[in-house]
């Protein structure tokens, strides 16, 4: 505990620099650990940046080979609702992506029920976990209690979730690779501060006195006492001279201001380390209107996606059996929706070409579905193309056998004038009167004149669905003849 408390700069017999292992302090002469990695605002804001985002995302579970959502699965509680007694998911999670990307490494001791499935999932912190390896090439966990207590943990009681790593048993830290590039930041951090405790001055200034000293012993007495008429409570108070003594004033130089350069690009070479974009991280300079949404985008699929694939085979490996058929994704749609303008444009691409329904499209904007917007629409001047082999859909040949290679104009328009007269009868049996002589015309290109004659007819408008159709598709065949 005393111990603790002395600054890690102090060299005296006292200071933590005699007891702090070989290899653990950088060029610049800090000691750089991942506490003190955190100290930097840009260090911070990239981890806390990562974790939070890692754990707002849900996870999902889905039935294998489809999109079918598992919503009832005991690892899915978990995971989205409460990993163990201590915390909640969004805490547990934050916490396990701020491990990986300061320490390389995450570590849940499993607590499984006599069913052999699991209730808890406890966390252990990676400065407390050590990896053995053993006589046959197995591994296990040497886990240190905050009593001080040594467990060993087997294999299969530990979920580890390593980060990138050499050996495939450990992750490495990023702030081992980066302590010269952290160190140098948290140099300039503390220059920085005691510049500016030092009114921005490297120095005080010079004295010039007129006379000499008549011993060393004088001359280091008028040096102490002026230190301390200057320092302390006395700092910026009047200061007397005597003995015809000047006072000469240092100003700052261009090398003294160089440290607010270091910070900048500090900042920018943290943004390197993890993945992240600078102005994320603080750093706008370069950040523009037309490339900060890229660089959004670009976040999530070069930095999001890359962390989260890792965490979904830890849990495909670890915590599910393998004749479950579960396949575990991040749903990361919040992120990837952009503006408001592209999402609707985005919606209405889908909607529009039959590729969902709207009530699919009300879905991604987290709307309630509306009855009767479960059916996708088809498009009237499209029509599926014919299954190979189909032959009533090709055209014959010459010598009477039919064509293999593409169906004829004919059948797309007969099945584009049948999709047609199928949607006229779908519509009229909702809205319960018949449609415009116009739209008939362009649906079924047919005459106007001959719509209109046709809509005069019809005098029984309880007519159902097949029979309209029908009506229609004689109309279409009449006007065709």
């Amino acid at each position: 505990m005393f111990l603790s408390k002395i600054r890690a700069e102090d060299r005296s017999p006292y200071g933590n620099f005699w007891f702090e292992p070989v290899g653990v302090r950088s060029s610049s002469g800090i000691r750089v650990t991942a506490d003190a990695a955190m100290t930097l605002s840009s260090v911070f804001r990239a981890v806390s940046l990562i974790a939070g985002h890692m754990a707002l995302v849900p996870i999902r579970f889905y039935k294998k080979g489809t999109r079918q959502q598992i919503t009832k699965h005991p690892v899915l509680d978990l995971l989205n609702k409460r990993p163990n007694r201590y915390q909640n998911s969004f805490e547990w999670r934050e916490m396990l992506q701020g491990h990986i990307e300061l320490r390389g490494n995450a570590y849940n001791e499993i607590y499984a029920n006599s069913r052999g499935g699991i209730d808890e999932l406890i966390p252990r912190h990676p400065d407390r976990v050590r990896v053995e390896v053993t006589a046959d090439g197995d591994y296990r966990y040497r886990v240190t209690d905050l009593d001080g207590t040594v467990r060993i943990v087997p294999r299969g009681s530990m979920w580890h979730i390593r980060g990138l790593s050499s050996d495939g048993i450990v992750g490495l830290a990023v702030i081992e690779y980066a302590r010269e590039s952290m160190g140098l930041g948290i140099a300039a951090k503390s220059y920085g501060a005691k510049f500016f405790a030092n009114d921005a001055k490297p120095t005080s200034g010079w004295l010039e006195f007129p006379g000499t000293y008549k011993d060393k012993a004088q001359k280091q007495y008028v040096r102490e006492s002026l230190q301390d008429a200057q320092g302390s409570m006395n700092r910026g108070k009047l200061m007397l001279l005597d003995y015809g003594m000047k006072y000469h004033e240092v100003g700052a130089t261009n090398e003294d201001m160089q440290f607010i350069e270091t910070q900048r690009f500090s900042v920018e070479d943290v943004a390197r380390w993890f993945g992240v974009p600078p102005h994320k991280i603080g750093a706008l300079d370069r950040a523009t209107n037309n490339n900060i949404e890229q660089q959004a985008l670009e976040y999530v699929t070069d930095a999001l996606m890359t962390r989260s694939s890792r965490n979904v085979a830890a849990i495909n490996a670890d915590l599910l059996f393998d004749d479950e058929e579960i396949e575990v994704e991040y749903d990361f749609s919040v992120f990837l929706r952009g503006d408001s303008v592209a999402l609707a444009n985005y919606i209405k691409t889908l909607v529009v070409n039959g590729i969902i329904t709207r009530n699919e499209g009300r879905a991604i904007l987290g709307r309630d579905p509306i009855e009767g917007l479960d059916r996708p629409l088809l498009p009237l001047n499209m029509v599926e193309e014919p299954a190979a082999g189909d032959g009533k859909d090709e055209p014959d040949t010459d010598d009477g056998s039919q064509g293999q290679d593409k169906p004829s104009p004919t059948s797309r328009l007969v099945r584009l004038v049948k999709v047609g007269a199928e949607r006229i009868a779908r519509r009229v049996g909702k809205a319960g009167k018949l449609p415009e002589a116009e739209v008939i015309a362009e649906t079924l290109a047919v005459p106007r004149a001959r719509a209109e004659q046709w809509l005069a007819e019809q005098t029984d408008t309880e007519l159902d669905e097949p029979q309209l159709t029908k009506s229609l598709l004689e109309l279409a065949d009449e006007a065709s003849n």
